[in-house]
Parts: C-alpha cells; structure tokens; sequence
C-alpha cells in the first residue's frame, strides 16, 4: 500500500506549541523500521491552482504571500513563517495523491492530513488548507476529463476525528457530489458546528460500546442514502484523538475500539468496492509514543485491506 509523508517540511512554532508535529516523523520512522506492506513515499506539494478548485483566491495569496492577518494566524493557530506555504501545499499533496493511488489500487493514505477544519476562505483549527476537499474535487476534475458524458465521480467522506468536519461540511454545502459524514464529540471543538450529510454527536466518555453502535448506525444510513448514486471514492479521517489517552478527544475509547472501528469501515468500503485514501487527521496524546501506535494499528490494517482489494480484484 501506498504511503505519501512530508515531515522533512516542519514549522516554526514557538516553545510549548500545542501543535504535536514531531508525530509526522515519529510515525514515518516507525513505518520504516517495520514497513510490512506499506511502500512510503514523499509527497510533491499540490500546485497552488489545485487550491483553487476549493478555496478563494484572496485566502491562497494571503497564505502562499504572508498577507495573513494576525487575527487570521490566530485563528489557524500557526504564526506565519516562510516555511508555511510549502508544508501546506505538501499536506493537501499528500493526501492528493493517495487520493490517486487509491483509484488505481484501491486503499492508500497519506501519513497526515485530514485539515477538516479549513473553510474556502479561512483556515482553522491548526488547518491551513482543506486537503480532502481539494483532492476530491481534484479527482473528480480528472474523472470528468477522463469520462466525459459519464456520471461524474460521487465521493464519500468518512470523518472520523474527534472534532467535527466543519471546514469540509461548509465547502460541501448542498453538493449532491460529495456526501459528507461526521462522527465526533458534541461538546468539543469546533463549537460552532457545521451541517454535514450526517452528524452524530456523541457526549463525553461515552466509550466503546456506544461509539461503535452509533457508527454502524451511521454506516447503514449512509448505504441506504446513495444507494442510487454509490460513491466511487471515499476519504477517511481516521483521527487517533478519540482515544481515551488523548489530551483534547474526551470520548474515552479504548485502543481495541479505534481498531474495530477502522476495521469496520474499511470492511464496509472493500465490501462495496469503493477505493478510499485515508488521512491520519488528530491525534494529541499525552504520550504521543501512544497515539503513533495508534495510528500504525490504522495502517496496518489499512494495509491489510489493501492486500484483500488486490487479491479479490478481477484479473
């Protein structure tokens, strides 16, 4: 399975920085040293117009020239630097071309991504640029130049962090394209919520059992809503921060659950046929050693459908 990692691209943050981003090379790393069926890459940073399919042009040139207000830095929670501009292209160039390999292979990932708190003409939440909405509609440019007189290419976006999708609910606002799903905290971040396709709030602590429920719930709500037009890509968010040892996720699921949840909807898309690019999206433990692990759980078993995608695809 493909893998596309930019953790060379690091940000200059001030001491104490909430920001964990030396988990993008913790993870790499780990990756490497027990690669299995994962085959890493380094991620080309998107071109600056790719932007535009997603994002105003004012917002692009503020960031790309460093026009950022200071209440507009707040905001996203990173002080402007030279070194912004690359690393975000690369973020959304990450998750681009998992995004590819996934049409072509059926399952690949970037090992980050998932800035679902951007909006077209703001970024937030320690998000610059919305990474899976540029790449969908990326994709689905393609596919139309590709296929013309075809149906166009309808995706699904599975988040899964646990912090609402807000940015991506907002760019997908009455896009019949693009169904979007959000599973996360109700009471957390952002607190302003968004209207996605579907939203399930969940409260604090509510644990496994409920957690797991709620999302096969949300899982046959999804099938049942495109059952007429089924998507022919997904996105998944397979945020690390609903973990009961996460500093800001506060739904208190053990490690077994984010794995059965993984599980549960790669199973799901692979049953379907429908190829999904994962992103790593949140993860804030308070040993981030534990949320790497996590996230490697994910991989692996992202790989791991990977693997049956190919030994099932017809010949």
């Amino acid at each position: 399975m493909l893998a596309f990692h930019y953790d060379h691209l690091t940000l200059a943050l001030p001491p104490g920085h909430r920001f964990p981003q030396s988990k993008y090379q913790m993870l790499r790393e780990r990756v490497e040293r027990a690669p299995g069926l994962m085959r890493l890459q380094v991620a080309e940073p998107a071109d600056p117009q790719a932007l535009a399919l997603v994002h105003t042009p004012d917002y692009i040139d503020a960031v790309m020239q460093g026009t950022l207000s200071p209440a507009a830095q707040r905001e996203i929670g990173f002080p402007w630097a030279p070194g912004l501009p690359l690393r975000s292209l690369s973020s959304v160039g990450a998750t681009i071309a998992a995004a590819g390999a996934a049409l072509e292979e059926g399952v690949a990932a970037s090992l980050a991504g998932g800035t679902h708190h951007a909006y077209a003409d703001k970024g937030s939440g320690f998000c610059v640029f919305n990474d899976v909405a540029v790449a969908a509609r990326l994709m689905q440019a393609r596919w139309h130049r590709r296929h013309p007189g075809r149906p166009g290419l309808q995706v699904l976006v599975v988040d899964l962090d646990v912090h609402q999708g807000n940015g991506t609910a907002a760019i997908f606002r009455d896009d019949d394209s693009v169904f979007t799903l959000s599973l996360h905290g109700e009471k957390n971040f952002p607190f302003r919520k968004e209207a996605s396709d579907l939203d399930v709030g969940l409260p604090d602590a509510c644990g496994d059992a409920a957690y797991l429920a709620a999302l096969e719930s949300a899982l046959a709500q999804v099938w049942r809503r495109l059952s007429g037009r089924p998507p022919g890509l997904a996105f998944y968010l397979a945020g690390a921060d609903p973990h009961e040892g996460d500093r800001l996720g506060r739904l208190k699921l053990s490690a077994d659950a984010l794995l059965r949840r993984d599980r549960m909807v790669l199973d799901a898309l692979l049953e379907r046929r429908i190829p999904v690019a994962l992103t790593m999206a949140g993860g804030y433990g308070e040993d981030l050693n534990t949320t790497v692990e996590l996230q490697v759980r994910t991989l692996d078993a992202a790989a791991h459908s990977w693997m049956r995608w190919r030994e099932t695809s017809p010949h």
